[in-house]
C-alpha cells in the first residue's frame, strides 16, 4: 500500500477555524480524518491564532464535537504571547491585557502582572481577540502605546470564521490601534513564527506538518517556519487565491479536506498531471483535458507558479475545462 501523506510526518498541526471547525459545527469530514491521525498514532497540535480561550476550554470545545483533543494537545497565541513578553520583560512588569481573561491568565502564568488601564502605568499591550472588546479598551492601550509601551498581539486575523460567515477578528482591532498611534506590534500568532515553533517544540517533533484553510496566516506561517503546508478549502481562501498566490504563501498540497491527509501524498501534492494539459502562451494560462478539477487546480499552480506567479488570464480550450474552472470558481 502507498505511504500516506500522513506517513511523511511525525505531528501534524492543525489550524481550527475554517479548518477543524466553524464555530460550533464541525467541517465535514474533520472527525474521521483527525480519528484516524489519532489512531495511527501521529503527535496532534492543535494550533489557533484566536486567543479568547484556555488550552482547556479549547479542548473540551473539540471534545464535544467528537474529537480527541488534550489540554497539552492545544497551542494558543495567548500563551506564543505572553511567552513573547516573558523574554522581553523582568518578573512582575505590567502588562495591558486588550482581550479576554484567559489571555490575562496567560500573562499572570509567566510571572507578569496583567492590568487594564493606562493609570495603572503598563510597561507593554498585549491584545487578542475578545467579543467583549470595546472602545475603551482601544483607548487605554492606545495611551500606552503612545507612552511607548512595547505591544504585542497575538495575531492580525483581520477576520473569524463562524458558522454565521466571516466576523472581524483581531486584526480588525490592531489596524485600528494602528491607525490611531502609528506604530505595529510584534506578533505571536501564524504566519509568525512564535505559535509554531513553540507547538513544534512541544511535541518534540522532526517531520511535522501545517495544516489550514488559509494562505495569509496558516500556510505563509508554515512557509515561514520551514515547515510543509497542507492547504484545505473548507474555510477562507479559494482556489482563485491559491492560483494567485505570492511565493510567501504557497502550499505543497492542497485538498478539498482533511481526509487528505490518509492518501497517497502525491495525489495532493501542487505538481502536473497526464489528466491535464496546462500551458502558457501570450500572457494566458490555458487549460485542457478532464477529470478531476483539484487535479487541474494543482496542475494550474504548478505552472503558472513555475512561470512567475502573478493574476493569470485564464483560457479554457475544451469544455471539460470551462466546467472545470467554473467548479473552482476561477475566472
Amino acid at each position: 500500500m502507498s505511504r500516506t501523506l500522513l506517513d511523511e510526518h511525525d505531528l501534524v498541526l492543525f489550524d481550527l477555524d475554517g479548518t477543524v471547525y466553524r464555530g460550533s459545527e464541525l467541517v465535514p469530514g474533520a472527525l474521521e480524518a483527525i480519528r484516524q491521525v489519532k489512531h495511527d498514532r501521529a503527535a496532534v497540535r492543535y494550533v489557533t491564532n484566536n486567543a479568547s480561550k484556555p488550552d482547556h476550554e479549547v479542548a473540551g470545545h473539540l471534545r464535544g464535537l467528537g474529537l480527541p483533543a488534550a489540554s497539552d494537545e492545544v497551542s494558543t497565541s495567548a500563551q506564543a504571547a505572553a511567552g513573547m513578553l516573558s523574554e522581553a520583560l523582568p518578573g512582575g512588569s505590567r502588562v495591558l491585557v486588550v482581550g479576554s481573561p484567559a489571555l490575562a491568565a496567560e500573562v499572570e502564568h509567566v510571572g507578569l502582572r496583567p492590568v487594564r488601564e493606562y493609570a495603572q502605568q503598563p510597561d507593554a499591550v498585549v491584545q487578542g481577540h475578545s467579543t467583549e472588546t470595546a472602545w475603551w479598551n482601544l483607548a487605554e492601550a492606545c495611551l500606552a502605546i503612545r507612552g511607548g509601551a512595547a505591544w504585542v498581539a497575538s495575531n492580525t486575523d483581520r477576520t473569524l470564521p463562524t458558522e454565521r460567515g466571516e466576523l472581524p477578528g483581531n486584526g480588525a482591532m490592531v489596524a485600528a490601534l494602528q491607525a490611531a498611534t502609528g506604530r505595529s506590534p510584534a506578533v505571536a500568532g501564524k504566519p509568525e513564527r512564535p505559535l509554531l515553533d513553540r507547538a513544534v517544540a512541544s511535541a518534540a517533533a522532526s517531520a511535522p506538518l501545517m495544516v489550514g484553510d488559509r494562505l495569509d496566516t496558516d500556510i505563509a506561517g508554515g512557509v515561514r517556519t520551514g515547515i510543509p503546508t497542507l492547504l484545505v478549502l473548507t474555510g477562507v481562501s479559494t482556489a482563485q487565491e491559491l492560483l494567485s498566490a505570492d511565493t510567501s504563501m504557497r502550499p505543497d498540497h492542497v485538498a478539498a479536506d482533511l481526509g487528505a491527509l490518509h492518501l497517497p501524498g502525491a495525489e495532493s501534492r501542487i505538481q502536473e498531471n497526464s489528466a491535464w494539459q496546462v500551458t502558457v502562451e501570450d500572457d494566458r494560462l490555458r487549460l485542457s483535458g478532464s477529470g478531476d478539477p483539484l487535479a487541474a487546480l494543482r496542475a494550474l499552480c504548478a505552472v503558472w507558479w513555475a512561470a512567475g506567479g502573478g493574476s493569470p488570464v485564464l483560457q479554457p480550450e475544451d469544455a471539460d475545462a470551462e466546467q472545470v474552472l467554473e467548479k473552482l470558481n476561477i475566472r
